[in-house]
C-alpha cells in the first residue's frame, strides 16, 4: 500500500466512475483499474462493487476510504508543515527603534544580503511598539527572533550585543537662554523643565545614570516614550531634552548643545533571547552583525 493507491482510492470513491477519476488524475483507467485492484488484494477485501457504468463503495470500503481519507489529511498537514517550515529557515523577524529605521538598519540589512547572495532571505518587520521595553518583552514571547534597542534590564534569558555608540545632546528652542551655549555641564539645566522619557523606555535608564551623577533630577513639563517626540515639543518651546543625534535634529527649530558633563554615551543593541530557536538564516544575521557591527 502507498500513498499514490490512497489518492486513486479518494477520487474513485467522490466520482464512482473510472473514467472521471482517470481524468482528474491524469492518468489512463486500466492504470486506475490495476491501482484499485492492486490495494484490495493488499488489504484482502473488495473496496467497490459494479452498478452499470459506474461504481460505488462496498460497506468495507466506506470504512476504509473513511479512514484512510484521516491519514491522508494528516499526511498533508505534515508536508505543509515542512514546506511552512523551509519558509521560516529563510526568515527573519526583527524590530527596531524608529531611530534606526531610517538608515541605520536598512544598510546593515542592504549590506547582509549583498555578502550572503542569498535573497531567499525574508526579513519581516514587526510593528514596532515604539520602545525598547515594549520589545523586549515582545521577545520574550518569541514574537521576534531580534531586536535592535536599548539595554533594559540585567535578566540573564536576553543577550545583548552592543553594536552602536550615540552620542547624547542638549536641545532647547532657538531663543532659550542656553541655546548660545557651546557645550553643557547638565547641573546648569536643572533651573528649566525638561521633556523627559517615560520611565519604561530605555533612554530614562540612561538619563537616571547622568541625573544621579549630577546629584539631582530635572522637573518634567512633559514626560513621553520617543527620541522625537522630545525634540518636536522642545522645538515647540515646551521646554529643554536630551536626546541621540536624529536624522532629522538639525531641520527642527531648536539648538543641540554637546554635553560636556558628565560625559555619558547611549549605547543600542542587538538583542535575542536565549532559548529562542534561530532559523539558519538568522544565525546567518546575527553572526554577521556580530562581526560588522560589535563594540567591545
Amino acid at each position: 500500500m502507498n500513498l499514490v493507491q490512497l489518492q486513486y482510492l479518494a477520487v474513485l470513491a467522490q466520482t464512482e466512475n473510472y473514467t472521471q477519476a482517470a481524468e482528474i488524475l491524469n492518468i489512463t483507467q486500466p492504470t486506475l483499474s490495476y491501482a484499485i485492484k492492486t490495494l484490495e488484494t493488499q488489504i484482502d477485501t473488495t473496496l467497490f462493487e459494479k452498478v452499470g457504468r459506474n461504481v460505488k463503495l462496498t460497506e468495507r470500503g466506506k470504512i476504509f476510504v473513511k479512514e484512510s481519507n484521516k491519514a491522508l489529511e494528516i499526511l498533508n498537514q505534515a508536508v505543509e508543515k515542512i514546506h511552512h517550515l523551509d519558509q521560516e529557515n529563510n526568515s527573519i523577524k526583527i524590530t527596531s527603534l524608529r531611530t534606526l529605521g531610517s538608515s541605520f538598519l536598512p544598510k546593515l540589512l542592504r549590506e547582509f544580503l549583498d555578502e550572503v547572495h542569498d535573497q531567499e532571505i525574508n526579513f519581516e518587520f514587526a510593528p514596532t511598539p515604539g520602545f525598547s521595553q515594549a520589545m523586549i518583552e515582545g521577545l520574550r514571547q518569541e514574537k521576534y527572533d531580534i531586536c535592535f534597542c536599548s539595554k533594559v534590564d540585567d535578566q540573564d534569558d536576553i543577550i545583548y550585543y552592543p553594536i552602536l555608540e550615540q552620542k547624547l545632546y542638549l536641545i532647547t528652542p532657538k531663543d532659550h537662554p542656553l541655546a548660545n551655549r557651546k557645550s553643557i555641564n547638565l547641573q546648569d539645566t536643572f533651573a528649566y523643565p525638561h521633556i523627559t522619557y517615560a520611565n519604561n523606555t530605555g533612554l530614562a535608564n540612561e538619563l537616571n545614570h547622568l541625573y544621579n551623577l549630577c546629584g539631582q533630577h530635572p522637573e518634567s513639563s512633559y514626560s513621553v516614550s520617543e527620541d522625537v517626540e522630545v525634540a518636536g515639543l522642545v522645538a515647540a518651546g515646551f521646554g529643554i531634552g536630551i536626546v541621540p543625534q536624529l536624522d532629522n535634529l538639525d531641520d527642527l527649530e531648536l539648538k543641540k548643545i554637546p554635553i560636556a558633563y558628565p560625559q555619558w554615551h547611549r549605547f543600542l543593541y542587538m538583542a535575542i533571547l536565549r532559548e529562542h530557536y534561530q532559523s539558519p538564516a538568522a544565525q546567518s544575521f546575527i553572526a554577521y552583525v556580530k562581526k560588522k557591527c560589535l563594540i567591545c
